[in-house]
């Protein structure tokens, strides 16, 4: 939706999403998510990473460089919640993963879309019983997704210039009304 009501005010714009935003991340993605193997917590990292590797030098970089705007759903700071706090990697070497995978390129506005993990399960419940495909990060306990949720907060703490929280618990109007609101203001068209 963000993407529509960009491109009618005429600015250009590329969605994407992590992972799969190339077409080798694609392949990763699916080999990851739909994979029913045991994935060790630091090839789930690095398979992350490698995408990440490959999505800003083959995508995000050059449209950045063309003038677009890139709208991607998920970077990094998913690693620093799943990889990191939800699986417990140290915050040091979750940095020292994201810096090499990105070369030190962060986005100028990033949106958490929040809900509690409760309701987070009951969407997965209603998504599961209309026929919607699970992947493996759907079966992870509260617990996991609690620390997730936890380290989003984090991060929204530490560099609250760039991290915005939105209460996703409510409708999809206003919800959309506080994206476009936040990006409009940044890139200066109310």
């Amino acid at each position: 939706m963000l993407a529509a009501i960009l491109r009618e005010r005429g600015i250009d714009v590329i969605t994407t999403c992590e992972p799969g935003g190339t077409p080798l991340g694609k392949h990763l993605r699916s080999a990851f998510l739909e994979t029913e193997e045991t994935v060790a917590p630091l090839a789930e990292l690095l398979l992350f990473a490698a995408d990440r590797a490959q999505h800003v030098e083959f995508l995000i970089r050059p449209s950045i460089a063309g003038g677009r705007v890139v709208i991607s759903d998920r970077y990094a700071d998913a690693t620093e919640a799943y990889q990191g706090a939800g699986r417990g990697f140290p915050s040091e070497t979750i940095r020292q993963v994201i810096d090499l995978a990105t070369g030190g390129l962060k986005p100028d506005l990033t949106l958490f879309f929040d809900i509690s993990v409760d309701d987070a399960f009951g969407r997965m419940t209603a998504r599961d019983a209309s026929g919607g495909k699970r992947n493996r990060m759907d079966l992870e306990k509260a617990e996991f997704y609690q620390r997730v949720r936890d380290e989003y907060f984090a991060i929204a703490k530490r560099e609250p210039e760039r991290f915005i929280v939105i209460d996703a618990a409510r409708s999809k109007t206003e919800i959309q009304h506080d994206v476009t609101q936040a990006v409009m203001g940044l890139l200066g068209n109310n």
